[in-house]
């Protein structure tokens, strides 16, 4: 791991912190080449079954570090803004494509690149203290960052997404809920627990089913219906033959809980 960032795995549970507190964990060129790196390994990893992502301290992810990155970026020919956008983009294919479901932590502030590290989870568990703000355009760049403009209106509609990525404005945890954009607000005391709570639920869930899940909410989003259901028909059909399958159903069966094999390495 590099200076910055934080991975652990606790059972079938990893949890990824992003740690420069005093920075509000903005991200530098490292960090943002080892979450790539780390999202891709994670693939491979079939002792994962769900991941943790927070922040150290008051922030979960004030974006790009000013002084680290932006100030390097003006210096740099076409050729390495391109490389640099690439690598950037990179993070957020990586962390869709990882079959485990991602939990977001948010413990505070959520800007710029963090809000789309946050877009890219499958949860977001947040703080009151958690305001967000797609920062793009007061950056003076536009909304087409890191998957945003792709991600936010299917999450909360076109019209509400336009605004919040024209304008750039912070708004609060409750107004992020309201819209859904946040899955859940949590104290900020229990937040990691709640979040850790809901991985563990995911991580003893049916493996196939849940990564066979995920890839479909991606797979889907731009598929038409006829071609959803023939998917639809095509993975379940598989899914059939799977243990967990069986598993289900003798659980049921015998009025037990279900207890499910890793999910296997792809």
């Amino acid at each position: 791991m590099v200076e910055g960032l934080r991975y652990q795995e606790d059972g079938k549970v990893a949890t990824i912190t992003l740690s420069r507190p005093d920075r509000l964990n903005a991200l530098t060129f490292d960090i943002y080449a080892e979450l790539r790196d780390t999202f891709a390994r994670l693939r491979h990893n079939a002792n994962v079954q769900a991941v943790v992502l927070t922040g150290e301290g008051r922030g979960f992810c004030s974006g790009g570090d000013v002084e680290d990155i932006i100030g390097h970026l003006l210096k740099m020919e076409p050729a390495q803004l391109l490389a640099f956008t690439t690598m950037t983009c990179d993070v957020v294919a990586n962390m869709r494509a990882c079959p485990q479901p991602i939990v977001a932590a948010l413990n505070g502030t959520v800007a710029g690149a963090g809000s789309a590290l946050a877009l890219a989870s499958d949860f977001r568990l947040a703080a009151p203290e958690a305001k967000i703000a797609f920062l793009f355009v007061k950056a003076g760049l536009s909304a087409a960052d890191m998957g945003a403009c792709h991600l936010l209106p299917r999450i909360v509609g076109l019209g509400r997404a336009t605004e919040l990525l024209m304008l750039g404005d912070f708004i609060g945890a409750d107004e992020a809920h309201r819209i859904g954009l946040y899955n859940r607000i949590v104290p900020r005391e229990s937040l990691l627990a709640e979040a850790r709570a809901l991985a563990e639920r995911l991580a003893s869930g049916p493996g196939v089913g849940i990564a066979v899940s995920k890839e479909t909410l991606n797979a889907q989003l731009d598929m038409s219906i006829a071609d959803a259901l023939r998917w639809d028909a095509h993975v379940q059909a598989q899914c059939m033959l799977s243990p967990d399958f069986r598993e289900a159903y003798e659980a049921f069966r015998d009025k037990r809980p279900a207890k499910y094999a890793p999910r296997v390495r792809r």
